[in-house]
Protein backbone atom coordinates (compact mmCIF):
# COMPACT_ATOMS: atom_id res chain seq x y z
CA UNK A 1 0.00 0.00 0.00
CA UNK A 2 3.07 2.18 -0.33
CA UNK A 3 1.91 3.93 -3.72
CA UNK A 4 -1.59 5.13 -2.30
CA UNK A 5 -2.34 8.41 -1.13
CA UNK A 6 -3.24 9.15 2.73
CA UNK A 7 -7.01 9.65 1.38
CA UNK A 8 -6.48 6.30 -0.41
CA UNK A 9 -5.47 4.95 2.83
CA UNK A 10 -8.09 6.18 4.89
CA UNK A 11 -10.87 4.81 2.34
CA UNK A 12 -9.31 1.67 2.61
CA UNK A 13 -9.31 1.48 6.43
CA UNK A 14 -13.07 2.80 6.22
CA UNK A 15 -13.52 -0.23 4.29
CA UNK A 16 -12.14 -2.71 6.80
CA UNK A 17 -13.89 -1.20 9.57
CA UNK A 18 -17.21 -0.61 8.26
CA UNK A 19 -17.17 -3.46 5.79
CA UNK A 20 -18.01 -1.13 2.64
CA UNK A 21 -17.85 2.15 1.51
CA UNK A 22 -19.76 4.07 -0.68
CA UNK A 23 -18.87 7.04 -3.64
CA UNK A 24 -21.52 9.69 -2.07
CA UNK A 25 -20.66 9.36 1.23
CA UNK A 26 -16.84 9.69 0.85
CA UNK A 27 -17.55 12.59 -1.29
CA UNK A 28 -19.25 14.52 1.16
CA UNK A 29 -16.90 13.34 3.80
CA UNK A 30 -13.90 14.48 1.83
CA UNK A 31 -15.60 17.57 0.39
CA UNK A 32 -14.58 16.34 -2.99
CA UNK A 33 -16.50 15.24 -5.95
CA UNK A 34 -17.57 11.73 -6.39
CA UNK A 35 -15.91 11.51 -9.89
CA UNK A 36 -12.57 12.13 -7.88
CA UNK A 37 -13.78 9.09 -5.19
CA UNK A 38 -14.37 7.04 -8.20
CA UNK A 39 -10.94 7.91 -9.21
CA UNK A 40 -9.36 6.72 -6.08
CA UNK A 41 -11.54 3.66 -5.77
CA UNK A 42 -10.82 2.58 -8.86
CA UNK A 43 -7.09 3.18 -8.41
CA UNK A 44 -7.53 1.01 -4.91
CA UNK A 45 -8.86 -1.93 -7.33
CA UNK A 46 -6.37 -1.58 -10.04
CA UNK A 47 -4.21 -2.48 -6.81
CA UNK A 48 -6.38 -5.22 -5.99
CA UNK A 49 -6.75 -3.67 -2.72
CA UNK A 50 -10.44 -2.87 -3.17
CA UNK A 51 -13.30 -4.81 -5.37
CA UNK A 52 -15.87 -2.21 -6.48
CA UNK A 53 -19.63 -3.36 -5.93
CA UNK A 54 -22.79 -1.26 -6.63
CA UNK A 55 -22.25 2.52 -5.35
CA UNK A 56 -19.07 2.22 -3.93
CA UNK A 57 -16.38 -0.40 -2.96
CA UNK A 58 -15.25 -3.35 0.12
CA UNK A 59 -12.23 -4.31 0.63
CA UNK A 60 -11.04 -7.21 -2.06
CA UNK A 61 -11.34 -10.92 -0.95
CA UNK A 62 -8.25 -12.78 -1.11
CA UNK A 63 -6.97 -15.53 1.75
CA UNK A 64 -8.70 -14.52 4.67
CA UNK A 65 -12.54 -13.21 5.32
CA UNK A 66 -13.20 -9.33 6.25
CA UNK A 67 -14.19 -9.11 9.86
CA UNK A 68 -17.90 -10.59 10.81
CA UNK A 69 -18.97 -7.46 12.39
CA UNK A 70 -17.23 -5.64 8.91
CA UNK A 71 -19.31 -8.11 6.71
CA UNK A 72 -22.74 -7.65 9.06
CA UNK A 73 -22.38 -3.70 6.92
CA UNK A 74 -21.88 -5.19 3.31
CA UNK A 75 -26.01 -5.00 1.81
CA UNK A 76 -27.38 -5.06 5.16
CA UNK A 77 -30.55 -4.57 3.53
CA UNK A 78 -30.64 -7.02 1.17
CA UNK A 79 -29.70 -9.70 3.42
CA UNK A 80 -32.93 -8.92 5.99
CA UNK A 81 -34.47 -8.62 3.19
CA UNK A 82 -33.07 -12.54 1.92
CA UNK A 83 -33.36 -14.00 5.33
CA UNK A 84 -37.14 -12.96 5.55
CA UNK A 85 -37.65 -14.48 2.25
CA UNK A 86 -36.09 -18.24 3.18
CA UNK A 87 -37.41 -18.19 6.30
CA UNK A 88 -41.10 -17.96 4.66
CA UNK A 89 -39.68 -21.31 2.47
CA UNK A 90 -38.99 -23.41 5.85
CA UNK A 91 -42.74 -24.38 7.39
CA UNK A 92 -43.42 -24.68 10.67
CA UNK A 93 -42.28 -28.17 12.63
CA UNK A 94 -39.22 -28.47 10.27
CA UNK A 95 -36.35 -29.82 11.45
CA UNK A 96 -33.04 -27.78 9.77
CA UNK A 97 -28.80 -26.70 9.84
CA UNK A 98 -27.96 -23.17 9.68
CA UNK A 99 -24.71 -23.13 8.98
CA UNK A 100 -22.13 -19.92 9.89
CA UNK A 101 -22.85 -16.48 8.16
CA UNK A 102 -24.29 -13.16 8.54
CA UNK A 103 -26.78 -13.93 6.02
CA UNK A 104 -27.91 -17.26 7.61
CA UNK A 105 -28.14 -15.55 11.26
CA UNK A 106 -30.49 -12.95 9.21
CA UNK A 107 -32.59 -16.49 8.63
CA UNK A 108 -32.72 -17.21 12.23
CA UNK A 109 -33.52 -13.61 13.19
CA UNK A 110 -36.53 -14.24 10.72
CA UNK A 111 -37.53 -17.94 12.44
CA UNK A 112 -38.40 -16.81 15.60
CA UNK A 113 -42.10 -16.87 15.15
CA UNK A 114 -42.16 -20.31 14.14
CA UNK A 115 -42.83 -23.39 15.96
CA UNK A 116 -42.06 -26.57 16.37
CA UNK A 117 -38.58 -26.29 14.86
CA UNK A 118 -35.30 -28.01 15.36
CA UNK A 119 -31.99 -25.98 14.16
CA UNK A 120 -29.00 -27.70 14.40
CA UNK A 121 -26.07 -24.97 14.08
CA UNK A 122 -22.92 -24.09 14.27
CA UNK A 123 -23.10 -20.83 14.27
CA UNK A 124 -22.96 -19.42 17.89
CA UNK A 125 -25.23 -16.01 16.71
CA UNK A 126 -27.51 -18.04 15.50
CA UNK A 127 -28.33 -20.07 18.80
CA UNK A 128 -28.05 -16.76 20.49
CA UNK A 129 -31.08 -15.44 18.50
CA UNK A 130 -33.13 -18.49 18.51
CA UNK A 131 -32.37 -20.11 22.17
CA UNK A 132 -34.81 -18.07 24.58
CA UNK A 133 -37.94 -18.93 21.74
CA UNK A 134 -39.87 -21.93 23.60
CA UNK A 135 -40.49 -23.47 20.52
CA UNK A 136 -37.88 -23.59 18.55
CA UNK A 137 -35.35 -26.32 20.17
CA UNK A 138 -31.16 -25.11 19.51
CA UNK A 139 -28.84 -27.98 19.13
CA UNK A 140 -25.16 -26.80 18.98
CA UNK A 141 -22.31 -28.33 17.21
CA UNK A 142 -19.16 -29.09 19.40
CA UNK A 143 -15.87 -28.29 18.76
CA UNK A 144 -13.27 -25.20 18.55
CA UNK A 145 -15.43 -21.67 18.94
CA UNK A 146 -13.41 -19.46 16.32
CA UNK A 147 -13.41 -16.61 18.08
CA UNK A 148 -13.31 -13.59 15.17
CA UNK A 149 -17.27 -15.00 14.19
CA UNK A 150 -18.49 -17.30 17.08
CA UNK A 151 -18.41 -20.13 14.01
CA UNK A 152 -17.75 -23.46 15.63
CA UNK A 153 -15.31 -25.80 13.49
CA UNK A 154 -13.93 -28.72 13.15
CA UNK A 155 -14.21 -32.84 13.22
CA UNK A 156 -16.54 -33.12 16.36
CA UNK A 157 -18.97 -30.58 14.79
CA UNK A 158 -18.72 -32.41 11.40
CA UNK A 159 -19.69 -35.39 13.62
CA UNK A 160 -22.55 -34.28 15.35
CA UNK A 161 -23.68 -33.02 11.52
CA UNK A 162 -23.66 -35.93 10.47
CA UNK A 163 -26.00 -37.84 12.94
CA UNK A 164 -28.51 -35.97 11.90
CA UNK A 165 -31.05 -36.17 9.02
CA UNK A 166 -32.73 -32.80 8.68
CA UNK A 167 -35.71 -31.76 6.22
CA UNK A 168 -33.96 -28.37 5.79
CA UNK A 169 -30.16 -26.98 5.45
CA UNK A 170 -30.04 -23.72 5.32
CA UNK A 171 -26.34 -22.42 4.39
CA UNK A 172 -24.33 -19.07 3.32
CA UNK A 173 -21.05 -18.67 1.13
CA UNK A 174 -18.40 -16.39 0.62
CA UNK A 175 -18.29 -16.56 -2.70
CA UNK A 176 -19.79 -17.77 -6.30
CA UNK A 177 -17.64 -17.90 -9.26
CA UNK A 178 -18.93 -17.43 -12.64
CA UNK A 179 -18.89 -21.53 -13.36
CA UNK A 180 -21.25 -21.73 -10.26
CA UNK A 181 -18.43 -23.08 -7.37
CA UNK A 182 -19.48 -21.79 -3.69
CA UNK A 183 -16.36 -20.90 -2.21
CA UNK A 184 -15.26 -20.24 1.87
CA UNK A 185 -11.90 -19.06 3.55
CA UNK A 186 -11.55 -21.81 6.01
CA UNK A 187 -11.53 -25.43 4.69
CA UNK A 188 -12.56 -26.52 8.90
CA UNK A 189 -15.78 -24.41 7.71
CA UNK A 190 -15.90 -26.10 4.47
CA UNK A 191 -16.24 -29.15 6.01
CA UNK A 192 -19.12 -28.80 8.27
CA UNK A 193 -20.62 -26.94 5.70
CA UNK A 194 -20.53 -29.41 2.94
CA UNK A 195 -21.64 -32.22 5.91
CA UNK A 196 -24.89 -29.98 6.22
CA UNK A 197 -25.60 -30.28 2.67
CA UNK A 198 -24.63 -34.00 2.63
CA UNK A 199 -27.89 -34.67 5.32
CA UNK A 200 -30.46 -32.26 4.31
CA UNK A 201 -33.34 -33.16 1.91
CA UNK A 202 -33.39 -29.90 0.69
CA UNK A 203 -30.45 -27.28 0.63
CA UNK A 204 -31.30 -23.18 0.58
CA UNK A 205 -28.30 -21.26 -0.50
CA UNK A 206 -28.76 -17.65 1.11
CA UNK A 207 -26.62 -15.25 -1.05
CA UNK A 208 -26.55 -11.62 -1.89
CA UNK A 209 -25.31 -10.23 -4.89
CA UNK A 210 -21.86 -9.15 -3.71
CA UNK A 211 -20.99 -12.66 -3.47
CA UNK A 212 -20.69 -12.74 -7.47
CA UNK A 213 -17.76 -9.77 -7.34
CA UNK A 214 -15.62 -11.54 -4.44
CA UNK A 215 -13.48 -14.79 -4.59
CA UNK A 216 -12.38 -16.76 -2.19
CA UNK A 217 -9.76 -20.31 -1.80
CA UNK A 218 -11.81 -22.89 -0.42
CA UNK A 219 -14.34 -24.81 -2.37
CA UNK A 220 -17.63 -25.61 -0.73
CA UNK A 221 -19.54 -27.43 -3.46
CA UNK A 222 -21.71 -26.17 -6.18
CA UNK A 223 -24.82 -24.48 -7.38
CA UNK A 224 -26.22 -27.70 -8.47
CA UNK A 225 -26.07 -29.10 -5.02
CA UNK A 226 -28.50 -26.11 -4.11
CA UNK A 227 -32.45 -26.82 -4.16
CA UNK A 228 -33.49 -22.99 -3.88
CA UNK A 229 -30.94 -19.98 -4.18
CA UNK A 230 -32.51 -17.27 -2.50
CA UNK A 231 -30.95 -13.55 -3.47
CA UNK A 232 -31.89 -10.09 -4.19
CA UNK A 233 -30.53 -10.49 -7.68
CA UNK A 234 -29.29 -12.64 -10.18
CA UNK A 235 -27.55 -10.69 -12.53
CA UNK A 236 -24.94 -13.09 -13.90
CA UNK A 237 -26.70 -14.61 -17.31
CA UNK A 238 -24.13 -17.82 -16.63
CA UNK A 239 -25.37 -18.37 -13.69
CA UNK A 240 -29.38 -17.43 -14.03
CA UNK A 241 -29.08 -20.07 -17.16
CA UNK A 242 -27.04 -22.48 -14.56
CA UNK A 243 -29.73 -22.41 -12.42
CA UNK A 244 -32.17 -22.84 -14.80
CA UNK A 245 -30.60 -26.30 -16.61
CA UNK A 246 -30.23 -27.73 -13.07
CA UNK A 247 -33.58 -27.09 -12.14
CA UNK A 248 -32.81 -24.89 -9.14
CA UNK A 249 -35.76 -22.59 -8.14
CA UNK A 250 -34.37 -19.02 -7.77
CA UNK A 251 -35.94 -15.97 -5.24
CA UNK A 252 -34.60 -12.80 -6.15
CA UNK A 253 -35.88 -10.43 -3.53
CA UNK A 254 -35.62 -7.12 -5.52
CA UNK A 255 -38.22 -8.52 -8.02
CA UNK A 256 -40.28 -9.82 -4.76
CA UNK A 257 -40.16 -6.03 -3.52
CA UNK A 258 -41.08 -4.56 -7.17
CA UNK A 259 -43.96 -7.24 -7.55
CA UNK A 260 -45.59 -6.48 -4.11
CA UNK A 261 -45.16 -2.97 -4.70
CA UNK A 262 -47.39 -2.62 -8.13
CA UNK A 263 -49.48 -4.81 -6.86
CA UNK A 264 -50.20 -2.25 -4.24
CA UNK A 265 -50.18 0.38 -6.70
CA UNK A 266 -52.97 -1.03 -8.56
CA UNK A 267 -55.41 -1.18 -5.26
Amino acid sequence: MESITPRQREIVALARAQGRVNVEDLAARYEVSAQTIRKDLNQLCDQRIMSRVHGGAVVASGVENLAYEARRFIARDEKAAIGRAAAALIPNEASLFINIGTTTEEVARALTDHHGLLVITNNLHVATLLYPHENIEVIVAGGPVRRSDGGVIGAAAVDLIRQFKVDYAVIGTSAIDEEGALLDFDYREVRVSQAIIENARQCLLVADSTKFERSAPVRIGHLRDVDVFVTDRLDPAPLRELCRSEGITVVETETLIEHTAYSQSET
